[in-house]
């Protein structure tokens, strides 16, 4: 059984789409992030920062969503979602996998709060170096590690899909349009977004926007 840390409208929404995506049995377990009194100092012993995601696989925890996703679709390879390891697709898979987690994240997170900085004096450069890179990328083919969609979309697709939508920062591109387009006619897609509302819309998070 996977017991899966997770607070709806979060950095955990990727790997509750890659769950579904997986169609493996799970259980959530709330972590409330945005408490008035704070996360409980007893969830460090999964997370060591408090934050989500966060899954418990039969005892063993990963935390940090790229080594998360690693770890999923690997052991659950059987749904196709990676390349598997000596195939030369891999490494255009798991690039774009960290990039998700140490470089749109961080930039994106930049941008929301106002934040502007040179990107040579950053170790995740800058916010228009993101763009540019995302952009070209997504001209180039239909998902972001090639023809084929896989786990790796799972976690920019919904970076983007939180930037835009929810951050509203990611400026208007038709090429990002058009690959959320592709990304949300997935079932799993669909069925995680709902899952998602319904849940924030359960915790009151709806009434505090």
């Amino acid at each position: 059984m996977i017991i899966f840390y997770h607070n709806p409208w979060s950095r955990a929404s990727g790997v509750h789409w890659l769950l579904e995506e997986l169609g493996v049995p799970f259980e959530f377990s709330r972590v409330d992030i945005r408490a008035k009194e704070g996360v409980p100092e007893s969830y460090r012993a999964i997370q060591p920062n408090k934050k989500v995601p966060a899954i418990d696989h039969d005892g063993t925890i990963i935390t940090e969503r790229a080594a998360i996703t690693i770890y999923l679709a690997d052991t659950f390879a059987e749904a196709g979602l990676a390349p598997a390891i000596g195939d030369r697709a891999r490494a255009t898979y798991l690039t774009w996998l960290v990039y998700s987690d140490s470089v749109l994240d961080p930039v994106v997170a930049a941008k929301a709060h106002g934040k502007e900085f040179m990107g040579s004096r950053y170790s995740y450069g800058s916010f228009s170096e993101m763009v540019a890179n995302l952009e070209k990328t997504l001209s180039s083919r239909p998902y972001i590690a090639g023809d084929k969609f896989t786990a790796a979309d799972t976690q920019i697709g919904s970076g983007v899909h939180f930037a835009t939508n929810v951050l509203r920062v990611l400026p208007e591109r038709r090429v990002f349009r058009a690959y959320m387009d592709r990304l949300a006619a997935r079932p799993a897609f669909q069925r995680y977004s709902r899952r998602e509302y319904e849940m924030a819309q359960s915790a009151g998070m709806l009434d505090s926007r």
